[in-house]
Protein backbone atom coordinates (compact mmCIF):
# COMPACT_ATOMS: atom_id res chain seq x y z
CA UNK A 1 0.00 0.00 0.00
CA UNK A 2 1.14 3.54 -0.83
CA UNK A 3 2.54 5.48 2.12
CA UNK A 4 2.68 9.27 2.03
CA UNK A 5 4.25 11.43 4.72
CA UNK A 6 2.95 15.02 4.69
CA UNK A 7 4.61 17.86 6.59
CA UNK A 8 2.70 21.04 7.46
CA UNK A 9 5.35 23.75 7.31
CA UNK A 10 5.63 26.83 9.49
CA UNK A 11 4.77 29.95 7.46
CA UNK A 12 7.94 31.92 6.76
CA UNK A 13 6.71 34.83 4.66
CA UNK A 14 6.54 38.26 6.30
CA UNK A 15 4.02 39.64 7.24
CA UNK A 16 3.21 36.23 8.61
CA UNK A 17 0.04 34.36 7.69
CA UNK A 18 -1.85 32.66 10.52
CA UNK A 19 -3.76 30.21 8.29
CA UNK A 20 -2.94 26.51 7.97
CA UNK A 21 -3.65 23.97 5.20
CA UNK A 22 -4.92 21.47 7.82
CA UNK A 23 -6.37 22.23 11.24
CA UNK A 24 -5.70 19.77 14.09
CA UNK A 25 -9.10 18.08 13.62
CA UNK A 26 -8.60 17.87 9.84
CA UNK A 27 -5.19 16.20 10.40
CA UNK A 28 -6.91 13.62 12.59
CA UNK A 29 -9.72 13.10 10.07
CA UNK A 30 -7.30 12.79 7.13
CA UNK A 31 -5.16 10.11 8.79
CA UNK A 32 -8.29 8.12 9.71
CA UNK A 33 -9.68 8.35 6.17
CA UNK A 34 -6.39 7.52 4.43
CA UNK A 35 -4.54 4.77 6.37
CA UNK A 36 -1.41 5.29 4.22
CA UNK A 37 -1.19 8.97 5.22
CA UNK A 38 1.01 10.32 8.00
CA UNK A 39 0.92 14.03 8.95
CA UNK A 40 3.66 15.88 10.83
CA UNK A 41 3.48 19.53 11.88
CA UNK A 42 6.39 21.94 12.18
CA UNK A 43 6.00 23.92 15.41
CA UNK A 44 4.91 27.56 15.01
CA UNK A 45 4.17 30.32 17.48
CA UNK A 46 2.07 32.34 15.02
CA UNK A 47 -0.50 29.86 13.70
CA UNK A 48 -4.17 30.43 14.54
CA UNK A 49 -4.12 26.87 15.94
CA UNK A 50 -1.51 26.39 18.66
CA UNK A 51 1.05 23.58 18.80
CA UNK A 52 -0.83 22.32 21.87
CA UNK A 53 -4.04 21.92 19.85
CA UNK A 54 -2.20 19.61 17.45
CA UNK A 55 -0.41 17.74 20.24
CA UNK A 56 -3.69 17.13 22.12
CA UNK A 57 -5.00 15.15 19.14
CA UNK A 58 -1.78 13.15 18.88
CA UNK A 59 -0.48 14.92 15.76
CA UNK A 60 3.34 14.72 15.95
CA UNK A 61 5.24 18.04 16.07
CA UNK A 62 8.64 17.94 14.39
CA UNK A 63 11.09 20.74 13.54
CA UNK A 64 12.92 18.85 10.79
CA UNK A 65 10.59 17.85 7.96
CA UNK A 66 13.27 16.58 5.59
CA UNK A 67 11.96 13.00 5.86
CA UNK A 68 8.52 14.04 4.50
CA UNK A 69 7.41 13.26 0.93
CA UNK A 70 5.10 16.27 0.60
CA UNK A 71 5.35 19.68 2.27
CA UNK A 72 2.27 21.90 2.53
CA UNK A 73 2.10 25.59 3.41
CA UNK A 74 -0.17 28.48 2.52
CA UNK A 75 1.93 31.41 1.27
CA UNK A 76 5.20 31.49 -0.70
CA UNK A 77 8.09 29.74 1.06
CA UNK A 78 11.24 31.86 1.57
CA UNK A 79 14.03 30.64 -0.71
CA UNK A 80 16.42 29.76 2.14
CA UNK A 81 13.76 27.51 3.72
CA UNK A 82 13.14 25.35 0.63
CA UNK A 83 14.29 21.73 1.00
CA UNK A 84 15.70 20.33 -2.30
CA UNK A 85 14.01 17.45 -4.16
CA UNK A 86 10.72 17.72 -2.26
CA UNK A 87 7.14 18.14 -3.47
CA UNK A 88 5.63 21.41 -2.23
CA UNK A 89 2.05 22.68 -2.21
CA UNK A 90 1.51 26.43 -1.68
CA UNK A 91 0.17 29.56 -3.39
CA UNK A 92 3.28 30.52 -5.38
CA UNK A 93 1.94 33.65 -7.13
CA UNK A 94 4.22 33.01 -10.10
CA UNK A 95 1.89 32.16 -13.01
CA UNK A 96 1.27 35.82 -13.87
CA UNK A 97 5.03 36.46 -13.70
CA UNK A 98 4.70 38.44 -10.47
CA UNK A 99 8.07 40.28 -10.34
CA UNK A 100 8.75 39.66 -6.63
CA UNK A 101 8.58 35.86 -7.06
CA UNK A 102 10.97 35.26 -9.98
CA UNK A 103 13.74 34.37 -7.50
CA UNK A 104 11.45 31.85 -5.82
CA UNK A 105 10.72 30.04 -9.09
CA UNK A 106 14.42 30.09 -10.01
CA UNK A 107 15.28 28.47 -6.65
CA UNK A 108 12.55 25.83 -7.11
CA UNK A 109 14.09 24.83 -10.45
CA UNK A 110 17.65 24.88 -9.08
CA UNK A 111 16.66 22.74 -6.10
CA UNK A 112 14.74 20.27 -8.31
CA UNK A 113 11.56 20.84 -6.33
CA UNK A 114 8.16 19.70 -7.58
CA UNK A 115 5.85 22.70 -7.17
CA UNK A 116 2.09 22.14 -7.12
CA UNK A 117 0.12 25.38 -6.84
CA UNK A 118 -3.24 25.31 -5.01
CA UNK A 119 -4.56 27.96 -7.39
CA UNK A 120 -4.16 25.53 -10.31
CA UNK A 121 -5.90 22.52 -8.74
CA UNK A 122 -9.04 22.02 -10.82
CA UNK A 123 -11.59 19.33 -11.58
CA UNK A 124 -12.10 17.97 -15.10
CA UNK A 125 -14.37 20.93 -15.93
CA UNK A 126 -11.72 23.46 -14.95
CA UNK A 127 -13.32 24.53 -11.65
CA UNK A 128 -10.94 25.25 -8.77
CA UNK A 129 -11.22 22.74 -5.94
CA UNK A 130 -9.30 24.49 -3.13
CA UNK A 131 -9.59 28.21 -2.45
CA UNK A 132 -10.12 30.77 0.27
CA UNK A 133 -12.58 32.77 -1.89
CA UNK A 134 -15.64 32.21 0.27
CA UNK A 135 -13.90 33.77 3.29
CA UNK A 136 -12.61 36.67 1.20
CA UNK A 137 -16.28 37.36 0.43
CA UNK A 138 -17.43 36.90 4.03
CA UNK A 139 -14.79 39.19 5.52
CA UNK A 140 -14.96 41.64 2.60
CA UNK A 141 -18.71 42.16 2.94
CA UNK A 142 -18.40 42.54 6.72
CA UNK A 143 -15.63 45.11 6.21
CA UNK A 144 -17.78 46.91 3.63
CA UNK A 145 -20.67 47.24 6.10
CA UNK A 146 -18.25 48.20 8.90
CA UNK A 147 -16.76 50.92 6.67
CA UNK A 148 -20.17 52.27 5.62
CA UNK A 149 -21.30 52.38 9.25
CA UNK A 150 -18.17 54.20 10.33
CA UNK A 151 -18.26 56.67 7.43
CA UNK A 152 -21.84 57.68 8.23
CA UNK A 153 -21.39 57.42 12.03
CA UNK A 154 -24.18 54.83 12.24
CA UNK A 155 -22.49 52.05 14.25
CA UNK A 156 -19.06 50.70 15.22
CA UNK A 157 -18.31 47.06 14.49
CA UNK A 158 -15.37 45.15 15.94
CA UNK A 159 -12.90 44.46 13.09
CA UNK A 160 -13.04 40.85 11.89
CA UNK A 161 -9.39 40.20 12.72
CA UNK A 162 -10.09 40.99 16.38
CA UNK A 163 -12.85 38.35 16.45
CA UNK A 164 -11.84 34.86 17.62
CA UNK A 165 -13.76 33.24 14.76
CA UNK A 166 -16.88 33.67 12.65
CA UNK A 167 -19.27 32.96 15.54
CA UNK A 168 -17.66 35.83 17.41
CA UNK A 169 -17.99 38.08 14.34
CA UNK A 170 -21.68 37.20 13.95
CA UNK A 171 -22.28 38.54 17.47
CA UNK A 172 -21.59 41.98 15.96
CA UNK A 173 -24.35 41.73 13.36
CA UNK A 174 -27.05 42.93 15.77
CA UNK A 175 -25.38 46.39 15.83
CA UNK A 176 -26.00 46.85 12.11
CA UNK A 177 -28.81 49.37 11.64
CA UNK A 178 -28.80 50.67 8.09
CA UNK A 179 -31.03 53.26 6.42
CA UNK A 180 -32.77 52.19 3.16
CA UNK A 181 -29.56 52.05 1.14
CA UNK A 182 -28.85 49.96 -1.96
CA UNK A 183 -25.88 47.57 -2.00
CA UNK A 184 -24.51 46.12 -5.25
CA UNK A 185 -22.65 42.78 -5.22
CA UNK A 186 -20.80 42.00 -8.46
CA UNK A 187 -19.86 38.44 -9.42
CA UNK A 188 -21.18 34.91 -9.38
CA UNK A 189 -18.40 32.83 -7.84
CA UNK A 190 -17.27 31.78 -4.35
CA UNK A 191 -16.35 35.34 -3.36
CA UNK A 192 -19.78 36.80 -4.20
CA UNK A 193 -21.39 33.79 -2.48
CA UNK A 194 -19.49 34.54 0.73
CA UNK A 195 -20.44 38.22 0.58
CA UNK A 196 -24.13 37.39 0.13
CA UNK A 197 -24.00 34.95 3.07
CA UNK A 198 -23.12 37.89 5.32
CA UNK A 199 -25.81 40.20 3.88
CA UNK A 200 -28.38 37.43 4.29
CA UNK A 201 -27.32 36.81 7.91
CA UNK A 202 -27.64 40.55 8.53
CA UNK A 203 -31.21 40.18 7.16
CA UNK A 204 -30.61 42.59 4.28
CA UNK A 205 -33.12 41.66 1.58
CA UNK A 206 -32.03 40.52 -1.87
CA UNK A 207 -34.00 42.06 -4.76
CA UNK A 208 -34.02 41.60 -8.53
CA UNK A 209 -31.76 43.76 -10.69
CA UNK A 210 -34.84 45.43 -12.22
CA UNK A 211 -36.34 46.31 -8.83
CA UNK A 212 -32.93 47.48 -7.60
CA UNK A 213 -32.66 49.91 -10.50
CA UNK A 214 -36.22 51.22 -10.64
CA UNK A 215 -37.94 50.82 -7.27
CA UNK A 216 -37.65 52.68 -3.98
CA UNK A 217 -37.44 50.74 -0.71
CA UNK A 218 -38.02 51.53 2.94
CA UNK A 219 -35.31 49.09 4.07
CA UNK A 220 -31.73 48.32 2.98
CA UNK A 221 -31.58 45.94 -0.02
CA UNK A 222 -28.95 44.33 -2.22
CA UNK A 223 -28.78 42.94 -5.74
CA UNK A 224 -26.33 40.48 -7.26
CA UNK A 225 -25.00 41.77 -10.58
CA UNK A 226 -23.59 39.39 -13.19
CA UNK A 227 -21.35 40.42 -16.10
CA UNK A 228 -24.35 40.66 -18.43
CA UNK A 229 -26.01 43.21 -16.15
CA UNK A 230 -23.26 45.80 -16.63
CA UNK A 231 -21.47 45.02 -19.91
CA UNK A 232 -22.62 45.02 -23.51
CA UNK A 233 -21.19 44.39 -26.93
CA UNK A 234 -22.30 47.33 -29.12
CA UNK A 235 -22.68 45.24 -32.29
CA UNK A 236 -24.62 42.36 -30.69
CA UNK A 237 -28.17 42.50 -29.30
CA UNK A 238 -28.24 39.37 -27.15
CA UNK A 239 -25.94 38.75 -24.17
CA UNK A 240 -23.58 35.82 -24.70
CA UNK A 241 -21.46 34.90 -21.64
CA UNK A 242 -18.94 32.63 -23.44
CA UNK A 243 -18.33 35.40 -25.97
CA UNK A 244 -17.73 37.94 -23.19
CA UNK A 245 -15.13 35.69 -21.55
CA UNK A 246 -13.46 34.96 -24.91
CA UNK A 247 -13.48 38.53 -26.27
CA UNK A 248 -13.78 40.92 -23.31
CA UNK A 249 -12.03 43.65 -25.29
CA UNK A 250 -15.09 43.97 -27.60
CA UNK A 251 -17.36 45.02 -24.72
CA UNK A 252 -18.18 48.30 -23.02
CA UNK A 253 -19.41 48.96 -19.49
CA UNK A 254 -23.02 49.87 -18.81
CA UNK A 255 -22.41 50.08 -15.06
CA UNK A 256 -23.27 53.79 -15.11
CA UNK A 257 -26.95 52.99 -14.51
CA UNK A 258 -25.97 51.35 -11.21
CA UNK A 259 -23.76 54.24 -10.05
CA UNK A 260 -26.89 56.44 -9.92
CA UNK A 261 -28.71 54.26 -7.38
CA UNK A 262 -25.96 52.39 -5.45
CA UNK A 263 -24.67 53.53 -2.05
CA UNK A 264 -22.28 50.68 -1.23
CA UNK A 265 -20.45 48.57 -3.82
CA UNK A 266 -19.09 45.11 -2.91
CA UNK A 267 -16.83 44.19 -5.84
CA UNK A 268 -16.49 40.39 -5.96
CA UNK A 269 -16.23 39.68 -9.70
CA UNK A 270 -13.14 38.22 -11.36
CA UNK A 271 -11.81 40.82 -13.80
CA UNK A 272 -9.90 40.31 -17.03
CA UNK A 273 -7.54 43.26 -17.75
CA UNK A 274 -8.95 43.37 -21.28
CA UNK A 275 -12.51 43.83 -20.04
CA UNK A 276 -13.91 47.32 -19.50
CA UNK A 277 -13.56 48.96 -16.09
CA UNK A 278 -16.86 49.32 -14.21
CA UNK A 279 -16.71 53.11 -14.32
CA UNK A 280 -14.16 55.86 -14.96
CA UNK A 281 -12.66 58.46 -12.65
CA UNK A 282 -14.54 61.01 -14.74
CA UNK A 283 -17.81 59.22 -13.83
CA UNK A 284 -17.06 59.71 -10.12
CA UNK A 285 -17.16 63.49 -10.69
CA UNK A 286 -20.71 63.44 -12.07
CA UNK A 287 -23.35 64.90 -9.73
CA UNK A 288 -25.46 61.72 -9.96
CA UNK A 289 -22.61 59.34 -9.00
CA UNK A 290 -24.05 58.02 -5.73
CA UNK A 291 -21.55 55.35 -4.55
CA UNK A 292 -19.68 56.66 -1.51
CA UNK A 293 -18.26 53.41 -0.09
CA UNK A 294 -16.52 50.63 -2.02
CA UNK A 295 -15.28 47.31 -0.68
CA UNK A 296 -12.99 46.09 -3.48
CA UNK A 297 -12.95 42.49 -2.32
CA UNK A 298 -11.13 41.20 -5.42
CA UNK A 299 -8.59 44.02 -4.87
CA UNK A 300 -7.22 44.47 -8.37
CA UNK A 301 -5.01 47.55 -8.11
CA UNK A 302 -5.76 49.82 -11.11
CA UNK A 303 -8.23 47.12 -12.14
CA UNK A 304 -12.02 47.08 -12.57
CA UNK A 305 -12.46 49.76 -9.87
CA UNK A 306 -10.36 52.80 -10.87
CA UNK A 307 -10.46 54.22 -7.33
CA UNK A 308 -8.45 51.21 -6.06
CA UNK A 309 -5.01 52.75 -6.34
CA UNK A 310 -3.28 50.55 -3.80
CA UNK A 311 -3.98 47.59 -1.57
CA UNK A 312 -4.52 48.20 2.15
CA UNK A 313 -3.59 46.19 5.23
CA UNK A 314 -5.71 44.39 7.81
CA UNK A 315 -4.91 46.89 10.63
CA UNK A 316 -5.27 49.90 8.28
CA UNK A 317 -7.94 48.78 5.80
CA UNK A 318 -9.35 51.99 4.34
CA UNK A 319 -8.48 55.18 2.46
CA UNK A 320 -10.51 57.96 0.84
CA UNK A 321 -10.51 58.80 -2.86
CA UNK A 322 -11.23 62.45 -3.61
CA UNK A 323 -13.18 62.56 -6.90
CA UNK A 324 -12.50 66.28 -7.40
CA UNK A 325 -8.69 65.93 -7.30
CA UNK A 326 -8.26 62.23 -8.09
CA UNK A 327 -5.97 62.01 -5.04
CA UNK A 328 -6.01 59.60 -2.10
CA UNK A 329 -6.67 61.06 1.34
CA UNK A 330 -6.95 59.88 4.94
CA UNK A 331 -9.96 57.64 5.59
CA UNK A 332 -13.28 59.28 6.49
CA UNK A 333 -11.81 62.73 5.86
CA UNK A 334 -14.75 64.15 3.87
CA UNK A 335 -18.39 63.27 3.23
CA UNK A 336 -17.87 63.95 -0.49
CA UNK A 337 -15.00 61.45 -0.82
CA UNK A 338 -15.40 57.81 -1.83
CA UNK A 339 -14.17 55.56 0.98
CA UNK A 340 -12.35 52.47 -0.31
CA UNK A 341 -11.61 49.19 1.54
CA UNK A 342 -8.98 47.25 -0.44
CA UNK A 343 -7.41 44.62 1.85
CA UNK A 344 -5.73 42.02 -0.36
CA UNK A 345 -5.58 39.13 2.16
CA UNK A 346 -9.08 39.16 3.65
CA UNK A 347 -9.32 35.43 4.62
CA UNK A 348 -6.43 36.04 7.08
CA UNK A 349 -8.88 38.00 9.25
CA UNK A 350 -10.82 34.82 10.10
CA UNK A 351 -7.95 32.34 9.89
CA UNK A 352 -9.52 29.55 11.96
CA UNK A 353 -12.68 29.36 9.84
CA UNK A 354 -10.85 29.85 6.55
CA UNK A 355 -8.40 27.06 7.46
CA UNK A 356 -11.23 24.65 8.33
CA UNK A 357 -12.85 25.21 4.95
CA UNK A 358 -9.55 24.87 3.14
CA UNK A 359 -8.67 21.62 4.93
CA UNK A 360 -12.07 20.19 4.00
CA UNK A 361 -11.19 20.76 0.32
CA UNK A 362 -7.72 19.23 0.72
CA UNK A 363 -9.20 16.05 2.24
CA UNK A 364 -12.04 15.79 -0.31
CA UNK A 365 -10.10 16.58 -3.47
CA UNK A 366 -6.31 16.47 -3.04
CA UNK A 367 -5.48 13.58 -0.72
CA UNK A 368 -7.43 11.02 -2.80
CA UNK A 369 -5.06 11.77 -5.71
CA UNK A 370 -2.09 10.61 -3.59
CA UNK A 371 -3.61 7.15 -3.43
CA UNK A 372 -5.31 6.74 -6.84
CA UNK A 373 -2.22 7.53 -8.92
CA UNK A 374 -3.59 11.02 -9.72
CA UNK A 375 -6.51 9.58 -11.63
CA UNK A 376 -7.93 12.38 -13.76
CA UNK A 377 -4.62 14.30 -13.73
CA UNK A 378 -5.55 16.95 -11.15
CA UNK A 379 -2.06 17.11 -9.61
CA UNK A 380 -0.35 16.94 -13.00
CA UNK A 381 -2.37 19.94 -14.26
CA UNK A 382 -1.36 21.97 -11.20
CA UNK A 383 2.36 21.13 -11.36
CA UNK A 384 4.44 24.13 -12.42
CA UNK A 385 7.91 22.59 -11.99
CA UNK A 386 9.39 19.11 -11.66
CA UNK A 387 12.94 17.68 -11.72
CA UNK A 388 14.53 21.08 -12.30
CA UNK A 389 12.33 21.92 -15.29
CA UNK A 390 9.08 23.77 -15.92
CA UNK A 391 6.26 21.52 -17.06
CA UNK A 392 5.09 21.99 -20.65
CA UNK A 393 2.00 24.01 -19.71
CA UNK A 394 4.10 26.51 -17.73
CA UNK A 395 7.16 26.64 -20.03
CA UNK A 396 6.19 30.26 -20.79
CA UNK A 397 7.65 31.10 -17.35
CA UNK A 398 11.21 30.15 -18.40
CA UNK A 399 12.34 33.69 -19.24
CA UNK A 400 10.72 34.98 -16.05
CA UNK A 401 12.62 32.37 -13.96
CA UNK A 402 15.85 33.10 -15.81
CA UNK A 403 15.49 36.81 -15.06
CA UNK A 404 16.45 36.01 -11.45
CA UNK A 405 20.08 35.17 -10.93
CA UNK A 406 20.40 31.63 -9.67
CA UNK A 407 19.37 31.80 -6.04
CA UNK A 408 21.85 29.14 -4.87
CA UNK A 409 25.01 30.20 -6.71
Amino acid sequence: MTKVKVGIIKEGKVPVDKRVPLTPKKCEEATQEFPGLEVLVQPSEVRCFSDEEYAELGIPLQQDLSNCDVLMGVKEVPVDQLIPNKTYFFFSHTIKKQPHNAKLLRAILDKKITLIDYELLTDKDGHRVVAFGRYAGIVGAYNGILTYGKKHKLFDLKPAYLCHDMDDMQEEFFKVKLPPIKIAVTGGGRVAGGAMEVLDMMQIRKVSVFDYLYKQFTEPVYAQLHSGDYNRRPDVEVWDSPDFYTHPELYESTFRKFTRVTDLLLACAYWNPQAPKLFSEEDTRQPDFKIDTIADITCDVDGSIPTTRRATTIPDPVYDYNPATGELEAPYSSESNITVMAVDNLPCELPRNASRDFGRNIIDYVFPQFFNNDEGGMLARATIAKDGKLTEKYSYLQEYADSAVSAIN
